[in-house]
């Protein structure tokens, strides 16, 4: 390995690279400290833990070390996808810069944003930015970007993941063609090619080994559980968590919602937990890596967007609550423990509905982890692979029976309580129906009875719901021999069917132009259309 003095530094950076305990240089440095100090782009291909953050930021400090910043119009850009992974490089910035008239600002969500506003007014050299707030305060006109003369874009795949490519192409875009631009990421999927293509000039391409054999200090542990319910998920991570000499320990999960149904699992049962992940204020976020970090938290529950990046030292246990759906994300995950040679344990839940994402991984890393068998009764959990709490499916079917048998009992209803037309006609009762009489029953054939449907009624007048005077017209249709014994109570009134006319009360449709109109001499039996009234010239 090569040391730092070897690579073109100046005094001053070597002194704060000394003063961090550092003296020999990663690969990833190794190659792109030399090619930042000449200015020219580097596209950076490594992972998590390769000391790329050292390899921009040193060479940065050494470049911007003459000139000074203006106001609103910081020399150097960073953009990371993540508050914590921003608040990281701010913080390595800090440390490498020490011995230097250079200032920076950080701009990230969830915090006020007049003390940054104050810091831009005073003007920066070094502005390190999520993508959101960054373009925030330049619509509300607070930030100028055409005086970048360097860009470093971190994590870029990870942007991706997070739908924060379209940010990024406003902001190259936003920024001098003259900068020098370093682009760094973990994988090259096919967009964040074509961003490179797009924006970066003739770039030095250099690509770090990838951890994908994981470090020997790491004892990986794979654990098999009969059902995919979540509830048989918790039972197994509280059963670890409980075996194991826990000194502290990251629980990741795959989806936001599940990092905090986990840890509140956690903290019922008695656990030192507590969660992280971009939906939770930047406040409780700080505090709470704070806490883990300084051994006041013993468990830290993440996603894996919001722990990406994080130099979290001395972890002594990962679990993988969930697989992950992306291989290298798991490479990430294990890679919290481990470090600086110290030993670390690692465990992976797996459900049967987790076969797939399992093979991804044992691929690989191209190893088969040492199966664990759990001591406990899994006779009580469900076995559904519901996300929504395993619930099975004949207990549903079991739940609504007696809701249909409820809705069998009772009686059909047409909209509103309107009469259906539908409804078969029969002959009027002899004698009115007393108000206090039951209410009618319409009676319906066998076949009907069979099939009940429900209709669209016709829209009537009020004096349907009034009784019908025994002198009224009446329409018969024949009644079934089942109907012809039932009491007269039983047995509805059907109202004579009204024209269109009738219904319209005398008001003028909308074809009655008032003039004189003339028959068509054909008689009634004329089809409607053609008996439509024609204006006559004189």
């Amino acid at each position: 390995m090569t040391e730092f003095s070897k690579l073109g530094l100046s005094p001053t950076t070597l002194q704060a690279v000394a003063d961090t305990g550092y003296t020999t240089a990663t690969p990833i440095q190794e190659q792109a400290i030399p090619v930042a100090l000449a200015g020219r782009d580097v596209l950076g291909i490594a992972q998590t833990g390769t000391g790329k953050t050292a390899a921009f930021t040193l060479p940065m400090v050494d470049r911007l070390g003459s000139g000074r910043a203006r106001a609103r119009m910081p020399r150097a850009l960073v953009l990371a996808p993540t508050r914590e992974l921003a608040d990281q490089v701010a913080e390595s910035f800090g440390k490498y810069a020490r011995g230097t008239k250079l200032n920076w600002a950080l701009l990230i969500g969830g915090v006020s944003m007049g003390e940054q506003v104050a810091l831009l007014d005073k003007g920066v050299d070094v502005l390190i930015a999520t993508p959101g707030r960054l373009l925030d305060l330049f619509e509300r006109g607070k930030i100028l970007l055409t005086g970048v003369e360097i860009m470093v874009v971190d994590e870029a795949d990870r942007m991706l993941d997070m739908g924060f490519i379209p940010d990024i192409e406003r902001i190259f875009k936003l920024t001098p063609p003259r900068r020098q631009t370093l682009f760094f990421s973990a994988t090259m999927p096919p967009e964040i090619t074509r961003l490179t293509q797009q924006f970066l000039k003739d770039p030095t391409r250099i690509e770090a080994s990838r951890p994908a054999m994981t470090a020997d200090t790491i004892a990986q542990y794979l654990v098999r559980i009969p059902s995919s319910d979540p509830k048989a998920k918790r039972i197994a991570l509280r059963a670890l968590v409980g075996r194991e000499d826990v000194k502290n320990g990251i629980v990741f999960c795959n989806r936001k919602s599940e990092v905090d149904v986990v840890a509140k699992s956690l903290k019922q049962h008695g656990f030192d937990a507590a969660p992280i992940h971009g939906d939770l204020d930047q406040s409780l976020r700080t505090k709470t890596l704070a806490s883990f970090r300084s051994g006041e938290l013993k468990l830290l529950v993440a996603s894996d967007v919001a722990a990406r990046g994080l130099d979290i030292p001395d972890v002594s246990h990962v679990f993988n609550y969930d697989v992950s759906h992306h291989a290298d994300d798991y490479v990430h995950r294990i890679g919290r423990t481990g470090r600086a040679g110290k030993k670390g344990q690692t465990f992976m839940i797996v459900t049967p509905s987790d076969d797939k994402s399992l093979d991804k991984v044992l691929k690989l890393i191209k190893m088969d982890p040492e199966e664990l068998t759990l001591d406990i009764d899994w006779s009580g959990v469900g076995s559904g692979g519901s996300a929504r709490g395993g619930r099975k499916a004949p207990e549903r079917a079991e739940r609504k029976a007696p809701e249909q048998a409820e809705q069998a009992e009772k009686p059909q209803r047409s909209r509103g309580g309107r009469r259906s037309r539908s409804e078969p006609a029969v002959e009027a009762a002899a004698a009115p129906v007393e108000a206090t009489a039951p209410e009618p029953v319409a009676a319906v054939s066998a076949e009907q009875a069979e099939k009940p449907r429900r209709t669209r009624s016709r829209r009537g007048s009020k004096s349907e719901t009034a009784p019908v005077a025994a002198d009224a017209p009446a329409v018969s249709a024949p009644v079934p021999a089942s109907a012809a014994a039932a009491p007269a109570a039983a047995v509805a009134v059907q109202e004579p069917q009204l024209t269109q006319a009738e219904r319209r009360g005398g008001r003028k449709g909308k074809d009655d132009d008032g003039g004189p109109a003339k028959g068509s001499g054909f008689g009634d039996d004329v089809p409607a259309f053609l008996r439509r009234p024609v204006p006559v010239s004189s």
